[in-house]
């Protein structure tokens, strides 16, 4: 037990060291972290699916049958360069080019963070993408604050904007602001058992006054302008106030049932946007989707006529951060080893 008590001694003393080097370093690099710039990583898909499908061929076919597909591709590709290299007359040179399928990936937490390299990730697409194009979107929110889905709605809208098809597929939910997002598309896909709708708004405040009170704790707040605060965490809440903070939220309520209405007006937006939510084939009776799929099944289906590219823009973490995570593994690997040592100790 001494040995035990000397070691987590020393442990806690290394921990607080670590810990004030950890602070110092964040401080010398906050500064720094905000001039460095991301960078933009981009993978087409089709190499890793036909990687895929050649593994499988070359274990599950015979010699024979391989060789014969093989064949078969190589003349199928040498057909098409030769496609490509000139027109009948031989005077110009045309370029049969495929048309590009660019994919990205929101996940979307209560802020809406995602939309920070969204943003970006759009901006590239939209320098290089034409009409012929195609951007699909994979997209999972249960939805969070007005303004930060407010902003990921009009990237979305850059790219209708721009006249250039926009899919949004639908694995798991995409509720509330997610839905909001999602109704930019042109077209909307989701998955059999995925989750859609939710088309209202929620707000919730704690309030401690009375306990306060009954503490003999006084809390005085200032305003100017009658509507500056409705409710309070720690003062007295008024009807007058409660009143407001509920015509807000119907205000939001109605401009969320504008905004979805007049990018989906098939919708009946009175049944509709009642905060209920809907299964993938149930939304589909909805006219909330357009089809039941999952964006596997689509991704799929343009292998072959198109060029299918994930696009991420990529935030290089800082030095804090970098710090940070090595510090955290360390630790867990020192509280491991510390256990380890422990049980040992006890004979468990």
């Amino acid at each position: 037990m001494e040995f035990l008590t000397d070691y987590a001694a020393f442990a806690l003393k290394l921990i607080s060291v670590a810990l004030v080097i950890g602070v110092l370093l964040a401080m010398m690099a906050s500064g720094k972290r905000k001039s460095q710039p991301g960078h933009l990583s981009v993978a087409k898909l089709n190499d890793a699916y036909d990687a895929m499908k050649a593994e499988l061929d070359s274990q599950l076919l015979d010699k024979k049958t391989l060789k014969a597909r093989l064949k078969e591709k190589k003349k199928k590709e040498k057909l098409e360069k030769k496609s490509q290299k000139k027109t009948p007359n031989k005077t110009e040179a045309t370029e049969v080019v495929k048309k590009r399928v660019f994919v990205l990936d929101f996940d979307g937490d209560i802020k809406a963070s995602a939309v920070e390299t969204m943003r970006e990730e759009i901006t590239a697409i939209l320098s290089v993408a034409t009409p012929e194009d195609e951007v699909i979107v994979r997209l999972e929110s249960g939805g969070g604050v007005v303004h930060g889905y407010g902003l990921a709605a009009s990237q979305l809208q850059r790219v209708r904007e721009a006249n250039i098809p926009l899919t949004v597929c639908v694995d798991k939910v995409a509720a509330s602001g997610g839905y909001m997002m999602a109704c930019v598309a042109d077209k909307i896909i989701a998955a059999p058992f995925a989750i859609l709708g939710s088309i209202g708004v929620v707000a919730q405040i704690p309030n401690v006054h009375r306990l306060l009170d009954k503490s003999l704790i006084d809390v005085e707040l200032h305003t100017a302008g009658r509507y500056k605060r409705t409710l309070t965490m720690l003062g007295e809440n008024t009807d007058e106030g409660r009143e407001k903070f509920k015509q807000d939220l119907e205000d939001t309520h109605d401009l969320f049932k504008r905004f979805v209405s007049s990018q989906r007006p098939q919708l009946d937006i009175e049944s509709i946007a009642t905060g209920e939510t809907w299964y993938g084939s149930e939304a589909l009776e909805n006219n909330l989707v357009d089809s039941v799929m999952t964006s596997d099944a689509y991704l799929v289906s343009h292998y072959d006529k198109a060029d299918v590219i994930q696009v991420t823009y990529k935030q290089p973490k800082g030095m804090a951060e970098r710090f940070g995570l090595s510090l955290f593994s360390a630790l867990e690997q020192k509280a491991v080893s510390w256990i380890g040592k422990l049980t040992q100790t006890r004979g468990y």
